[in-house]
Parts: C-alpha cells; structure tokens; sequence
C-alpha cells in the first residue's frame, strides 16, 4: 500500500493549504456574520434567523429528523418561530441572560429547538447525554445552579429534584395526561399558548454561550464553557474542513450531549445554511445505512467505531443500501486504523478524512482536508491560523517523532473560556505559557503531520464517550465490599476499549460471580451500560506509588497478561 492518499478533492473549498496558511487572519472570517456591520451579537440570529429572512434559504432544512417512529423536517424558517416560541416560554418562567438550561432529552426536534430558544435568551445552556444516571445528573445540576431543565416523564425520574435548590422549574416534552407536580410544566402546551414573536436577547462575543460537562482527572466533573464568539471558528472549520457547500446535507451522528454533536451537528451546519439531518434512536448499522440511502447525505462525520463495524460488514451493506450520495467522509472521537482508510477509499470511492480537538478546544483544531494528501493513520495537520506542537513535561518542544504532550497555541475563536466556578483547574491547562496543554499524547513527523496516540491514563473513551477513570474508581469504593480500586482500558473488537477494573475487598468479602454482578449493578446507578466495567477481577491489593496515585502502568500490565 502506498503511504500517502492523493487529494481526495481538488476542487474542496479549502484547496492550497499552505497559502491559507500564510495569509489566514480571523478578523477576515467575522467580516461575514451581520454582527460586523450591526454591532448586534447573538450565534441564534447568525444560525437561523438571518437564514429565516433570506429568501433563497428560508426553505432549506435546518433539521431533517427521524427514528422509528417519528420523522419531521423543519425549515429555517419554521425553526425561527419554534426557537422563538421556547424562548418566550423560559421568559415566562423567569430566565434571564446568564441562567443555566440544561436539556436531558434523547435525540429529537425538542432538543433542537430548546438549544436555539436558549441562545436567543442569553440562557447558558447545557446539553446532557441522555445515558446520564441520577448521580451523575445531579452532580451537574448542582454545579452549575441550573435554574431549568428540559426533560421527559421518564428521564425526570433520574433527576433528584428535592436535592437541587436553584432548580425552580422542569419543563416536560410528552407530559401527555400525567398530573404535573410543582415546578413542572408541560412543553407542549406551553409552547401552543406561547407568542411567535420574540426580540432577541444581543449578546457580547465574549458572554457565555455554553458549558458541556466532562469528566476531570479529579472525578469530579468539570463544566467546560464557551462563548459566542466561538462561531467564528465553527463556520470556517465547517467549511475548510467539513467541506460545506449550499447544496449539502450533513449527518454528524454525535448525539448533542456531547461536543461534536453540539458544534457539528447544530451551530456550525446552521451557520452554514446546510441541510442538517439526524437520527435518534440506537445505533443500528443497517438503519444508518438507510438513511444516508434515502436522505442522500452528502457529508457524514460519525466515529471510528461505526465505520469498523462497517467494514466487518461491508458485503451486506453493499448488497442492501446505495451509499453513492456521500463525497465526504470524517472520523473523530479515537484513533482511526490506517486500513480503515484505504478500504473507505475503495469502498466508498473517497478515503475517511481523520480530525482532532476536544471539548476544550471548542473546534476542529487538526484534520485531513479534502484538498491535502492523506497519510493514513494520521490526524493531518493544524488548521490555518492554529499552532500546534508537541511539547515534554516543562513545555519545550521536542523534534519530530518524538512522543509527548500534543499542545496548541492560545489564541483562537473557541477556545473555553473556563471551567464553570473552578479557575484553578482552567489555569491547569495552561501552566506552561503560551500553551494550552491537551493531555493528549503525540508526535509529528518530518513533514508537519500529527499522530494521536492515546489519552494520558486519566481518561478512557468508550464507543465515543470519555470517562474519568478516578470518577468510575471513586464510585466504586463507594459500594460496601470495596476497600480500594483502580481502572484501565482493555481494548475490545468491537467497542475498541473497555473498561477493566481491578478491586480489593474489605474483611470479610470474598470474591465471587455474584458479587462481580451486584457492583456492576451498584454502577449503573452512576454510568450507562456501556460504562460499566465490563470485567471486573479482585486482587489482594490495588497498587499504589509514593505519593497515593494508582500505578496505571501495573494495571494495565495486569489487564494485558504482561509481567508488572
């Protein structure tokens, strides 16, 4: 196999990388959003309602949804007067610019809808992934000092609503005949009475827009917050990357409690005025396939693990499903396999165009681009007017394939701007000048490319969702059996990583099948199933270094058969 993939489109709207390198500057990016000209700032009004007044894109599809039950289009225009309509009912309910919303759904056009009412408020919004436990969504809640949720019948049964004192009111999407309790109202009959008129509420750049929680080196999780002015970098990262043009229809399969689904799959195709397609639901291979079959998708950025499992079944799906309306494909969220490219270059006639950033980073912050040789097995190289270095323990770059500490540059659109009420771990990351420091490990090679190795052992990412490994070991010590504990990743075919956990038990336990079942039930308490340990294995003791940390590296020589 040859080691560099041609340009998989010479025409892509980004097509001599090196030239915009050299004369890319911000400030002619903000030159196309109407708040350049009016002074007049809110990322709602630049995402839907200046497309809402243009007559050539009032009637494209803002979101084009559907799952096994359900499948609904609305317009630009018809999201405008819904956004609206969401923004009038938290008014009513007191919300005001700087309250915190948080949005507990499962994917469906109410979640759409409220991230956009949100933003037009000047609410801080919040997006929960929808596996959230009660202890995990209360830890958020209480953080945050949420002041509303917007929830189901079924969901709010995880919210402890007595433990959350700023919580005033949960506005419930299908409360159908159910008897509402205080502070509970009914989305839809809030939304009928509600008026479609609304005047925006005209932000700074600089207000806050959102916070997404993740997990922290701490266990406990950290609230990232961003700010309007990160739709500078998401409709150009939108453009040069994902390749957007006014005819295309994008499916990003991250769901919106996560950041990928929140940047790529909301603001930055709205910004563009694109299609934005999404399904809810589970994820099934052969039902995805149908629908960028039947939806003609023309641009897809899913995970790694989808598109795995799709070559484990490749026969299948071309005897069923007629893929041939994607032109461009993009992986995030793990390491993408260098084989995973070439058969996507055979199978789909375009290789898989690999990225990296992370919730703290707001944007794509290194890619393949559609108009760059590929190097397979690589994240590409850093986005125009982004600076990018791999750096060693003090924050000294190291020469070329050396491993160490992947590192950007301050300065850009969507960088966070903090952690929510905790300045101390924001400044963490920036502890050596002028770098934001990634936790992410990995080296360039001679010609400029970066190439992700791995997280540092605090983290591990599960099917797209990254998990604190203190945060799982803090929960099970917390169970009455276990004395201490300690977490790793396994690799796993399917999944790519599991999680493994090694416990020791207090006096008087002993180790069993059955005990193994009752902590992973323990768990589900805290985490979805797919973030529950997997396998579980008791020793005498967990190992632990001079200074109390668990020794990662005996672990997971434990978890690999390896001498420790």
């Amino acid at each position: 196999m040859e080691n560099v993939l041609p340009p998989a489109n010479p025409e892509a709207n980004l097509r001599d990388y090196s030239k915009a390198c050299q004369s890319f500057d911000w400030k002619e990016v903000e030159q196309e959003f109407s708040w350049h000209l009016t002074g007049k700032v809110n990322i709602a009004y630049e995402a839907i309602d200046r497309h809402a007044e243009d007559p050539t894109r009032c009637h494209r599809y803002c979101l084009i949804y559907e799952d096994e039950n359900r499948r609904e289009r609305i317009t630009y225009h018809q999201m405008r007067d819904l956004s609206n309509k969401f923004a009038n009912v938290l008014k009513k309910l007191g919300v005001e610019k700087g309250d915190r919303v948080f949005i507990f759904l499962p994917r469906c056009p109410e979640y759409y809808i409220a991230m956009a009412g949100c933003a037009k408020v000047g609410a801080i919004l919040s997006p929960l992934f929808e596996d959230l436990m009660e202890m995990a969504v209360r830890e958020r809640l209480r953080d945050s000092g949420a002041k509303v949720l917007v929830t189901t019948p079924k969901m709010a049964a995880r919210v402890p609503f007595t433990e959350l004192p700023d919580l005033r009111n949960i506005i419930l999407v299908g409360s159908g005949n159910i008897v509402l309790r205080p502070g509970e109202v009914s989305w839809e009959e809030e939304i009928a009475r509600a008026s479609y008129d609304f005047e925006i509420e005209w932000m700074d750049l600089e207000d806050p827009l959102y916070i997404i929680y993740t997990s922290g080196s701490t266990g406990k999780p950290k609230g990232v917050l961003h700010v309007h002015r990160d739709m500078v970098g998401y409709l150009i990262t939108a453009r040069w990357v994902l390749d957007l043009r006014d005819d295309d229809r994008l499916w990003t399969t991250s769901e919106p409690g996560w950041i990928t689904g929140t940047v790529y799959g909301v603001f930055a195709p709205w910004l563009c005025g694109v299609d934005n397609f999404v399904r809810g639901g589970r994820f099934g291979l052969e039902g995805w396939c149908r629908s960028i079959e039947s939806h003609r998708i023309t641009v897809w950025y899913s995970s790694p693990t989808v598109f795995m499992r799709m070559m484990e079944q490749e026969k299948e799906i071309a005897e069923q499903c007629d893929l041939s309306s994607l032109r461009h494909i993009l992986s995030v969220g793990g390491p993408l396999p260098p084989e995973v490219v070439f058969w996507a270059r055979r199978f789909f006639k375009t290789p898989i165009h690999d990225t990296w950033w992370m919730t703290e980073t707001g944007m794509i912050m290194i890619a393949n681009y559609p108009g760059m040789p590929i190097k397979p097995g690589s994240i590409g190289k850093p986005f125009p007017g982004i600076e990018a270095a791999i750096v060693d323990d003090h924050g000294k770059e190291v020469p070329p394939l050396t491993l160490g500490d992947l590192a950007i540059k301050k300065g850009w659109p969507a960088m966070m701007r903090g952690i929510w009420r905790d300045e101390k771990r924001y400044q963490e990351y920036f502890s050596h000048e002028p770098w934001y420091i990634s936790g992410d490990l990995a080296y360039m090679d001679d010609d400029g490319y970066f190439y992700f190795q791995g997280r540092e052992d605090y983290q591990i990412k599960v099917d797209g969702a990254m998990i604190s490994t203190t945060e799982v070991e803090e929960a099970l010590r917390g169970y009455p059996a276990v004395a201490d504990a300690g977490v790793v990743g396994q690799p796993d075919p399917i999944r790519g990583t599991v999680i493994m956990a090694f416990i020791a038990l207090k006096p008087g336990f002993s180790p069993s099948g059955e005990l193994q079942e009752e902590i992973r039930e323990f768990m589900r308490r805290y985490f979805s199933r797919r973030l529950v340990p997997k396998e579980i294995e008791f020793r005498p003791e967990i190992p632990r270094g001079e200074d109390g940390a668990v020794v990662r590296r005996v672990l997971k020589a434990w978890a690999l058969g390896l001498p420790d």
